[in-house]
Protein backbone atom coordinates (compact mmCIF):
# COMPACT_ATOMS: atom_id res chain seq x y z
CA UNK A 1 0.00 0.00 0.00
CA UNK A 2 3.32 2.14 0.16
CA UNK A 3 1.87 4.20 4.00
CA UNK A 4 4.07 6.15 5.79
CA UNK A 5 3.50 7.80 8.67
CA UNK A 6 2.26 6.71 12.39
CA UNK A 7 -0.14 4.76 13.93
CA UNK A 8 -2.92 6.73 15.07
CA UNK A 9 -4.51 6.11 18.73
CA UNK A 10 -8.19 6.73 17.48
CA UNK A 11 -7.68 3.18 16.06
CA UNK A 12 -8.53 1.78 19.48
CA UNK A 13 -12.49 3.47 18.98
CA UNK A 14 -12.68 0.44 16.16
CA UNK A 15 -14.25 -1.11 18.69
CA UNK A 16 -15.44 -4.35 16.17
CA UNK A 17 -12.49 -4.61 14.13
CA UNK A 18 -11.35 -8.06 13.83
CA UNK A 19 -8.29 -7.56 11.36
CA UNK A 20 -5.71 -4.57 11.45
CA UNK A 21 -3.24 -4.97 9.13
CA UNK A 22 -0.39 -2.80 8.31
CA UNK A 23 2.00 -5.49 6.98
CA UNK A 24 4.81 -4.24 4.47
CA UNK A 25 4.61 -0.41 4.38
CA UNK A 26 7.05 2.42 6.30
CA UNK A 27 5.00 3.33 8.86
CA UNK A 28 6.78 4.32 11.77
CA UNK A 29 6.62 5.65 15.56
CA UNK A 30 5.30 3.46 18.18
CA UNK A 31 2.04 1.14 18.56
CA UNK A 32 -0.30 2.84 20.44
CA UNK A 33 -1.46 1.21 23.45
CA UNK A 34 -5.48 1.97 22.43
CA UNK A 35 -5.27 -1.25 20.02
CA UNK A 36 -5.68 -2.64 23.35
CA UNK A 37 -9.03 -1.59 23.67
CA UNK A 38 -10.13 -3.60 20.48
CA UNK A 39 -11.72 -6.54 22.28
CA UNK A 40 -13.14 -8.37 18.77
CA UNK A 41 -9.34 -8.21 17.12
CA UNK A 42 -8.14 -11.61 15.79
CA UNK A 43 -5.31 -10.66 13.86
CA UNK A 44 -2.87 -7.86 14.44
CA UNK A 45 -0.65 -7.64 11.74
CA UNK A 46 2.16 -5.33 11.34
CA UNK A 47 5.13 -7.05 10.21
CA UNK A 48 7.79 -5.00 7.65
CA UNK A 49 7.52 -1.52 8.86
CA UNK A 50 9.84 0.99 10.54
CA UNK A 51 7.86 0.65 14.32
CA UNK A 52 9.84 1.31 17.34
CA UNK A 53 9.71 1.74 20.64
CA UNK A 54 8.12 -0.89 23.58
CA UNK A 55 5.07 -3.73 23.37
CA UNK A 56 2.06 -2.26 24.80
CA UNK A 57 1.44 -4.16 28.26
CA UNK A 58 -2.31 -3.22 27.02
CA UNK A 59 -2.29 -6.09 23.85
CA UNK A 60 -2.50 -8.76 26.26
CA UNK A 61 -5.54 -8.18 27.41
CA UNK A 62 -7.50 -8.95 23.77
CA UNK A 63 -9.17 -11.70 24.93
CA UNK A 64 -10.00 -12.60 20.98
CA UNK A 65 -6.55 -12.10 19.34
CA UNK A 66 -5.23 -15.31 17.40
CA UNK A 67 -2.17 -13.84 15.92
CA UNK A 68 0.29 -11.49 16.47
CA UNK A 69 2.70 -10.50 13.52
CA UNK A 70 5.23 -7.69 14.40
CA UNK A 71 8.32 -8.83 12.68
CA UNK A 72 10.51 -7.02 11.17
CA UNK A 73 10.58 -4.01 12.50
CA UNK A 74 12.62 -1.80 15.09
CA UNK A 75 10.48 -3.25 18.53
CA UNK A 76 12.34 -3.03 21.63
CA UNK A 77 11.85 -3.23 25.16
CA UNK A 78 10.77 -6.51 26.94
CA UNK A 79 8.07 -8.69 26.38
CA UNK A 80 5.23 -7.66 28.47
CA UNK A 81 4.23 -10.20 31.31
CA UNK A 82 0.66 -9.47 31.11
CA UNK A 83 1.19 -11.41 27.41
CA UNK A 84 0.07 -14.43 29.16
CA UNK A 85 -3.42 -13.33 29.19
CA UNK A 86 -3.81 -14.15 25.57
CA UNK A 87 -5.47 -17.64 26.11
CA UNK A 88 -6.77 -17.44 22.67
CA UNK A 89 -2.91 -17.01 21.00
CA UNK A 90 -1.86 -19.45 18.72
CA UNK A 91 1.21 -17.29 16.62
CA UNK A 92 3.49 -15.15 18.59
CA UNK A 93 5.62 -13.56 14.98
CA UNK A 94 8.02 -11.60 16.80
CA UNK A 95 11.63 -12.21 14.91
CA UNK A 96 14.28 -9.40 14.11
CA UNK A 97 13.34 -7.13 16.12
CA UNK A 98 15.34 -5.32 19.46
CA UNK A 99 13.13 -7.24 22.21
CA UNK A 100 15.27 -7.52 24.77
CA UNK A 101 15.09 -8.93 28.18
CA UNK A 102 13.74 -12.07 30.17
CA UNK A 103 11.39 -14.34 28.18
CA UNK A 104 8.55 -14.27 30.82
CA UNK A 105 8.15 -17.15 32.19
CA UNK A 106 4.27 -16.92 32.44
CA UNK A 107 4.28 -17.14 29.18
CA UNK A 108 3.74 -21.05 29.71
CA UNK A 109 0.45 -20.68 30.40
CA UNK A 110 -0.64 -19.69 26.76
CA UNK A 111 -3.02 -22.85 26.27
CA UNK A 112 -3.13 -22.63 22.35
CA UNK A 113 0.57 -21.50 21.71
CA UNK A 114 1.81 -23.41 17.98
CA UNK A 115 4.30 -20.60 16.93
CA UNK A 116 6.87 -18.81 19.11
CA UNK A 117 9.00 -16.94 16.61
CA UNK A 118 11.87 -14.60 18.45
CA UNK A 119 14.72 -14.99 16.84
CA UNK A 120 16.99 -12.27 15.48
CA UNK A 121 15.67 -10.22 18.79
CA UNK A 122 18.60 -8.88 22.14
CA UNK A 123 16.64 -11.74 24.77
CA UNK A 124 18.88 -12.39 27.09
CA UNK A 125 18.63 -14.40 30.82
CA UNK A 126 17.69 -18.01 30.69
CA UNK A 127 15.55 -19.95 29.25
CA UNK A 128 12.21 -21.04 30.67
CA UNK A 129 12.23 -24.52 31.62
CA UNK A 130 8.36 -23.59 32.14
CA UNK A 131 7.89 -23.73 28.41
CA UNK A 132 7.76 -27.53 28.69
CA UNK A 133 4.29 -27.23 29.98
CA UNK A 134 3.29 -25.45 26.60
CA UNK A 135 0.60 -28.37 25.37
CA UNK A 136 0.67 -27.16 22.02
CA UNK A 137 3.87 -25.41 21.07
CA UNK A 138 5.12 -26.83 17.74
CA UNK A 139 8.25 -24.57 17.03
CA UNK A 140 10.27 -22.61 19.20
CA UNK A 141 12.61 -20.43 17.60
CA UNK A 142 15.30 -18.35 19.77
CA UNK A 143 18.26 -18.14 17.28
CA UNK A 144 20.44 -14.88 17.67
CA UNK A 145 19.77 -14.01 21.00
CA UNK A 146 22.14 -13.53 23.80
CA UNK A 147 20.96 -15.99 26.49
CA UNK A 148 25.14 -16.39 27.71
CA UNK A 149 26.02 -19.21 29.55
CA UNK A 150 22.80 -21.01 30.16
CA UNK A 151 21.61 -24.39 29.44
CA UNK A 152 19.08 -26.39 27.33
CA UNK A 153 16.51 -27.21 30.32
CA UNK A 154 16.22 -30.45 31.03
CA UNK A 155 12.00 -30.21 30.85
CA UNK A 156 12.26 -29.39 26.99
CA UNK A 157 12.63 -33.20 26.82
CA UNK A 158 9.06 -33.26 27.81
CA UNK A 159 7.70 -31.35 24.57
CA UNK A 160 6.38 -34.34 22.83
CA UNK A 161 4.67 -31.91 19.89
CA UNK A 162 7.33 -30.00 19.45
CA UNK A 163 8.81 -30.14 15.63
CA UNK A 164 11.30 -27.09 15.43
CA UNK A 165 13.63 -25.48 18.55
CA UNK A 166 15.87 -23.32 17.55
CA UNK A 167 18.66 -22.08 19.88
CA UNK A 168 21.31 -21.72 17.24
CA UNK A 169 21.53 -23.05 19.16
CA UNK A 170 18.16 -25.16 17.42
CA UNK A 171 16.10 -27.95 17.92
CA UNK A 172 12.88 -28.99 16.04
CA UNK A 173 11.13 -29.43 12.37
CA UNK A 174 13.30 -25.78 11.68
CA UNK A 175 16.07 -23.87 13.27
CA UNK A 176 15.78 -22.20 16.65
CA UNK A 177 18.72 -22.33 18.85
CA UNK A 178 21.75 -21.11 16.87
CA UNK A 179 24.43 -18.29 17.94
CA UNK A 180 23.00 -18.26 21.72
CA UNK A 181 26.35 -18.64 23.87
CA UNK A 182 24.37 -21.77 25.32
CA UNK A 183 26.77 -23.95 26.94
CA UNK A 184 27.09 -27.73 28.62
CA UNK A 185 26.01 -30.91 27.66
CA UNK A 186 22.81 -31.50 25.28
CA UNK A 187 19.80 -32.70 27.41
CA UNK A 188 18.37 -36.25 26.04
CA UNK A 189 15.77 -35.26 23.79
CA UNK A 190 14.87 -38.64 22.33
CA UNK A 191 11.00 -38.05 23.97
CA UNK A 192 10.05 -35.81 21.60
CA UNK A 193 8.84 -38.07 18.46
CA UNK A 194 8.30 -35.53 15.90
CA UNK A 195 11.34 -34.07 16.35
CA UNK A 196 12.40 -33.27 12.54
CA UNK A 197 15.23 -30.29 13.00
CA UNK A 198 18.31 -30.00 15.76
CA UNK A 199 20.45 -27.08 15.75
CA UNK A 200 22.93 -26.31 18.43
CA UNK A 201 25.42 -24.76 15.78
CA UNK A 202 27.20 -21.76 17.21
CA UNK A 203 26.74 -22.02 20.59
CA UNK A 204 29.46 -23.22 23.37
CA UNK A 205 28.34 -26.99 23.58
CA UNK A 206 31.45 -29.55 24.58
CA UNK A 207 31.86 -33.28 25.75
CA UNK A 208 31.88 -36.08 23.28
CA UNK A 209 29.01 -38.00 21.04
CA UNK A 210 29.10 -41.40 23.08
CA UNK A 211 28.60 -45.00 21.12
CA UNK A 212 26.66 -45.73 24.48
CA UNK A 213 24.22 -44.86 27.08
CA UNK A 214 21.04 -43.80 26.75
CA UNK A 215 20.63 -40.20 28.22
CA UNK A 216 22.30 -36.80 27.17
CA UNK A 217 23.84 -38.62 24.17
CA UNK A 218 23.14 -37.81 20.30
CA UNK A 219 22.44 -41.81 19.73
CA UNK A 220 20.10 -41.53 21.92
CA UNK A 221 18.30 -38.70 19.87
CA UNK A 222 18.80 -40.68 16.61
CA UNK A 223 17.32 -43.57 17.66
CA UNK A 224 14.40 -42.53 18.99
CA UNK A 225 13.88 -39.98 16.70
CA UNK A 226 12.32 -41.09 13.62
CA UNK A 227 11.66 -37.77 12.30
CA UNK A 228 15.07 -35.96 12.69
CA UNK A 229 16.23 -35.27 8.93
CA UNK A 230 18.51 -32.26 10.03
CA UNK A 231 21.09 -32.29 12.86
CA UNK A 232 23.44 -29.38 12.94
CA UNK A 233 26.00 -28.46 15.31
CA UNK A 234 28.39 -26.86 13.74
CA UNK A 235 31.32 -24.27 15.58
CA UNK A 236 31.13 -26.39 18.99
CA UNK A 237 33.67 -28.13 21.17
CA UNK A 238 32.53 -31.32 20.90
CA UNK A 239 35.40 -34.24 20.78
CA UNK A 240 36.03 -38.00 20.58
CA UNK A 241 34.41 -40.15 17.82
CA UNK A 242 31.89 -39.65 15.34
CA UNK A 243 29.32 -43.07 15.78
CA UNK A 244 28.22 -44.49 12.54
CA UNK A 245 25.30 -45.33 14.68
CA UNK A 246 23.84 -41.80 13.61
CA UNK A 247 23.14 -42.29 10.35
CA UNK A 248 22.60 -46.32 10.25
CA UNK A 249 19.63 -48.28 11.22
CA UNK A 250 17.68 -45.42 9.73
CA UNK A 251 14.76 -46.46 7.51
CA UNK A 252 13.90 -43.07 5.35
CA UNK A 253 10.98 -43.13 3.06
CA UNK A 254 9.64 -41.11 -0.42
CA UNK A 255 11.67 -37.75 0.09
CA UNK A 256 12.80 -37.93 3.33
CA UNK A 257 16.38 -37.54 3.92
CA UNK A 258 19.23 -36.89 6.58
CA UNK A 259 21.65 -34.35 6.48
CA UNK A 260 24.68 -34.43 9.98
CA UNK A 261 26.59 -31.21 10.10
CA UNK A 262 29.23 -31.52 12.70
CA UNK A 263 31.77 -29.09 11.02
CA UNK A 264 34.37 -26.77 13.16
CA UNK A 265 34.46 -29.04 16.35
CA UNK A 266 37.37 -31.42 17.78
CA UNK A 267 35.96 -35.11 16.29
CA UNK A 268 39.14 -37.12 15.56
CA UNK A 269 37.11 -40.36 14.27
CA UNK A 270 34.35 -42.80 12.81
CA UNK A 271 33.77 -45.55 14.42
CA UNK A 272 32.09 -48.40 12.26
CA UNK A 273 30.67 -48.41 8.95
CA UNK A 274 31.80 -45.38 6.84
CA UNK A 275 29.74 -45.85 3.94
CA UNK A 276 26.65 -43.67 3.98
CA UNK A 277 23.19 -45.23 2.54
CA UNK A 278 21.10 -43.39 0.18
CA UNK A 279 19.81 -39.85 1.05
CA UNK A 280 22.39 -39.63 3.95
CA UNK A 281 24.76 -36.48 3.60
CA UNK A 282 27.34 -36.23 6.75
CA UNK A 283 29.82 -33.17 6.64
CA UNK A 284 32.69 -33.00 9.09
CA UNK A 285 35.09 -30.56 7.25
CA UNK A 286 36.96 -28.32 9.89
CA UNK A 287 38.11 -31.42 12.19
CA UNK A 288 40.84 -33.26 13.37
CA UNK A 289 39.40 -36.12 11.67
CA UNK A 290 39.99 -34.51 8.24
CA UNK A 291 43.95 -35.30 8.47
CA UNK A 292 42.71 -39.03 7.60
CA UNK A 293 42.78 -39.29 3.56
CA UNK A 294 40.42 -42.05 3.69
CA UNK A 295 37.52 -39.87 4.85
CA UNK A 296 38.40 -37.29 2.13
CA UNK A 297 34.85 -37.72 1.20
CA UNK A 298 32.84 -36.00 4.54
CA UNK A 299 35.13 -33.99 4.27
CA UNK A 300 34.60 -31.36 1.48
CA UNK A 301 32.33 -28.09 1.21
CA UNK A 302 28.79 -28.17 1.86
CA UNK A 303 26.94 -25.73 -0.78
CA UNK A 304 23.72 -24.07 -0.17
CA UNK A 305 20.71 -25.50 -1.43
CA UNK A 306 19.75 -24.82 -5.03
CA UNK A 307 17.62 -21.59 -5.64
CA UNK A 308 15.90 -22.18 -8.67
CA UNK A 309 13.92 -19.73 -11.36
CA UNK A 310 11.92 -22.40 -13.06
CA UNK A 311 12.01 -21.26 -16.42
CA UNK A 312 9.86 -22.10 -19.30
CA UNK A 313 8.70 -25.66 -19.57
CA UNK A 314 8.78 -28.16 -22.89
CA UNK A 315 4.55 -28.08 -22.22
CA UNK A 316 4.81 -24.29 -23.45
CA UNK A 317 7.70 -24.38 -25.99
CA UNK A 318 5.90 -24.44 -29.43
CA UNK A 319 2.77 -22.67 -28.35
CA UNK A 320 1.90 -19.66 -30.23
CA UNK A 321 2.32 -16.12 -28.37
CA UNK A 322 -0.19 -14.85 -25.47
CA UNK A 323 -1.36 -10.72 -25.62
CA UNK A 324 0.20 -9.91 -22.27
CA UNK A 325 -1.02 -10.16 -19.93
CA UNK A 326 -1.57 -13.83 -20.84
CA UNK A 327 0.66 -16.60 -20.73
CA UNK A 328 0.86 -20.07 -21.12
CA UNK A 329 0.69 -22.07 -18.25
CA UNK A 330 3.76 -23.88 -17.70
CA UNK A 331 2.14 -26.65 -15.83
CA UNK A 332 -0.83 -27.58 -17.99
CA UNK A 333 -1.47 -30.67 -18.96
CA UNK A 334 -0.02 -30.62 -22.65
CA UNK A 335 -2.54 -28.13 -23.64
CA UNK A 336 -1.60 -24.88 -25.07
CA UNK A 337 -3.88 -21.95 -23.67
CA UNK A 338 -3.63 -18.49 -22.83
CA UNK A 339 -4.65 -17.23 -19.32
CA UNK A 340 -4.15 -13.97 -17.21
CA UNK A 341 -2.62 -15.79 -13.59
CA UNK A 342 -2.94 -14.01 -9.96
CA UNK A 343 0.79 -13.07 -9.07
CA UNK A 344 1.93 -14.09 -5.37
CA UNK A 345 4.66 -13.76 -3.75
CA UNK A 346 4.92 -15.97 -0.39
CA UNK A 347 7.66 -16.68 1.79
CA UNK A 348 7.71 -20.20 4.68
CA UNK A 349 9.18 -18.16 8.11
CA UNK A 350 10.31 -21.33 9.83
CA UNK A 351 9.86 -24.49 7.32
CA UNK A 352 11.05 -27.77 8.32
CA UNK A 353 13.69 -28.92 6.13
CA UNK A 354 16.86 -27.07 4.53
CA UNK A 355 16.99 -27.74 0.98
CA UNK A 356 12.67 -27.35 -1.06
CA UNK A 357 13.80 -29.96 -3.82
CA UNK A 358 12.68 -33.28 -2.37
CA UNK A 359 9.46 -31.28 -0.84
CA UNK A 360 8.41 -29.47 -4.09
CA UNK A 361 5.95 -31.81 -5.04
CA UNK A 362 4.77 -32.24 -1.48
CA UNK A 363 4.22 -28.01 -1.20
CA UNK A 364 2.21 -28.38 -4.47
CA UNK A 365 -0.47 -30.72 -3.19
CA UNK A 366 -0.09 -28.85 0.04
CA UNK A 367 -1.69 -25.59 -1.40
CA UNK A 368 -3.61 -26.76 -4.11
CA UNK A 369 -5.79 -28.46 -1.60
CA UNK A 370 -5.70 -25.66 0.73
CA UNK A 371 -6.59 -22.92 -1.61
CA UNK A 372 -9.45 -25.59 -3.77
CA UNK A 373 -7.23 -25.33 -6.52
CA UNK A 374 -6.19 -27.91 -9.04
CA UNK A 375 -2.28 -29.05 -8.95
CA UNK A 376 -2.06 -27.57 -13.01
CA UNK A 377 -3.47 -24.47 -11.37
CA UNK A 378 -0.20 -23.78 -9.40
CA UNK A 379 3.28 -22.78 -10.49
CA UNK A 380 6.02 -21.94 -8.44
CA UNK A 381 7.91 -19.25 -10.40
CA UNK A 382 11.16 -19.21 -8.58
CA UNK A 383 12.21 -20.09 -4.84
CA UNK A 384 15.24 -18.25 -2.82
CA UNK A 385 16.58 -19.09 1.05
CA UNK A 386 16.66 -16.34 2.61
CA UNK A 387 18.51 -15.56 6.09
CA UNK A 388 16.90 -17.74 8.80
CA UNK A 389 16.50 -19.49 7.04
CA UNK A 390 13.23 -18.75 5.19
CA UNK A 391 12.12 -19.55 1.96
CA UNK A 392 10.86 -17.01 -0.13
CA UNK A 393 8.95 -18.05 -3.39
CA UNK A 394 7.05 -16.44 -6.53
CA UNK A 395 3.63 -18.25 -7.64
CA UNK A 396 1.50 -17.82 -10.09
CA UNK A 397 -1.98 -19.37 -9.90
CA UNK A 398 -3.92 -20.04 -13.58
CA UNK A 399 -7.06 -19.97 -13.83
CA UNK A 400 -8.59 -23.48 -15.36
CA UNK A 401 -11.00 -23.56 -18.77
CA UNK A 402 -14.25 -22.41 -17.41
CA UNK A 403 -13.91 -18.55 -18.46
CA UNK A 404 -12.69 -16.69 -21.14
CA UNK A 405 -12.64 -13.78 -23.24
CA UNK A 406 -11.52 -13.09 -26.64
CA UNK A 407 -7.35 -13.10 -25.02
CA UNK A 408 -7.64 -16.38 -22.94
CA UNK A 409 -8.74 -17.69 -19.43
CA UNK A 410 -9.24 -15.17 -16.81
CA UNK A 411 -10.68 -16.12 -12.88
CA UNK A 412 -13.83 -14.20 -12.29
CA UNK A 413 -14.06 -12.24 -9.29
CA UNK A 414 -15.78 -13.97 -6.89
CA UNK A 415 -12.65 -16.16 -7.31
CA UNK A 416 -9.82 -13.89 -7.39
CA UNK A 417 -11.81 -12.46 -3.73
CA UNK A 418 -12.06 -16.17 -2.35
CA UNK A 419 -8.22 -16.88 -3.03
CA UNK A 420 -7.04 -13.26 -2.12
CA UNK A 421 -9.07 -13.69 1.49
CA UNK A 422 -7.52 -17.34 1.82
CA UNK A 423 -4.16 -15.75 1.49
CA UNK A 424 -4.74 -12.91 3.74
CA UNK A 425 -6.87 -14.10 6.55
CA UNK A 426 -4.63 -17.17 6.86
CA UNK A 427 -7.54 -19.83 6.44
CA UNK A 428 -5.27 -22.19 4.40
CA UNK A 429 -4.67 -25.14 6.54
CA UNK A 430 -1.80 -25.34 8.48
CA UNK A 431 1.58 -27.72 7.81
CA UNK A 432 3.98 -28.92 10.64
CA UNK A 433 6.28 -29.21 7.52
CA UNK A 434 6.18 -25.98 5.76
CA UNK A 435 5.07 -23.71 8.55
CA UNK A 436 4.01 -20.61 9.05
CA UNK A 437 4.22 -18.17 5.96
CA UNK A 438 3.75 -14.72 4.82
CA UNK A 439 1.99 -13.26 2.30
CA UNK A 440 4.25 -10.45 0.15
CA UNK A 441 2.37 -9.61 -2.36
CA UNK A 442 -0.71 -10.25 -4.10
CA UNK A 443 -0.54 -8.86 -7.34
CA UNK A 444 -3.82 -8.40 -9.83
CA UNK A 445 -2.95 -8.07 -13.18
CA UNK A 446 -5.10 -4.62 -14.62
CA UNK A 447 -7.81 -6.91 -16.02
CA UNK A 448 -8.54 -8.03 -12.31
CA UNK A 449 -8.49 -4.53 -10.95
CA UNK A 450 -12.54 -4.50 -10.62
CA UNK A 451 -12.23 -7.64 -8.67
CA UNK A 452 -11.55 -5.83 -5.64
Amino acid sequence: MGLSGSLSPELGKLLYLQILDFMWNSISGSIPKEIGNITTLELLLLNGNKLTGPLPEELGYLPNLDRIQIDQNNISGPIPVSFANLNKTKHFHMNNNSVSGQIPPELSRLPRLVHFLLDNNNLSGYLPPEFSELPNLLILQLDNNHFDGTTIPASYSRMSKLLKLCYDLCVGFSRSLRNCNLQGEIPDLSQIPYLGYLDLSLNLLNGTIPTESISKTITSIFSYLPRLQILSIVNNSLSGSVPSTIWQNRTLNGNESLTVELQNNKLTNITGDTNLPPHVTVWLQGNPICLNTNLASFCGSESDAENTNQGPTNNTLYCRLCPPPYEHSPVSPGLCFCAAPLLVGYRLKSPGFSDFRPYRSMFEDYLTSGLALLLNQLYIDSFKWEEGPRLKMYLKLFPVNKNRNDNGFIFDGSEVRRIMNMFRSWTIPGSDIFGPYELLNFTLLDIYKDAT
